[in-house]
């Protein structure tokens, strides 16, 4: 496994625990489709969050801006496929960022983003 990939699992786990302890479910991790990935889905009482996590060791720009908008309609994409195959009853969906610091600070953003 390269280095970027185990500080990304690394930092995925980081966030996956934090939810955990907020009371979340992990749902899943890495969900994949051939048209994206989200990196953690979660679930907590009748809202299921689409977790994107982001890594960053430079300071010297805004990491809520690491998202452009194609990335996001992927992330719908891949969000829309997993609520057809396991979820059919109604919920209330948003899509959230965690940016994780070297230091592994976490800065969790809720509704990071909307998609109509």
């Amino acid at each position: 496994m390269n280095s970027k990939k185990s500080v990304g699992n690394y930092g995925e786990q980081l966030v996956a625990n934090q939810l955990e302890r907020e009371g979340y479910t992990i749902q899943a991790r890495n969900y994949t489709k051939r048209y994206g990935e989200v990196d953690i889905i979660a679930s907590k009482k009748d809202v299921i969050a689409f977790v994107e996590v982001k890594n960053r060791f430079n300071p010297l720009f805004d990491m809520t801006e690491l998202i452009p908008r194609s990335k996001q309609r992927k992330l719908a994409a891949v969000a829309k496929a997993f609520l057809a195959h396991y979820h059919t009853t109604e919920v209330t969906c948003r899509f959230d960022v965690a940016l994780v610091t070297r230091s592994q600070e976490i800065s969790y953003i809720e509704n990071a983003f909307t998609h109509e």
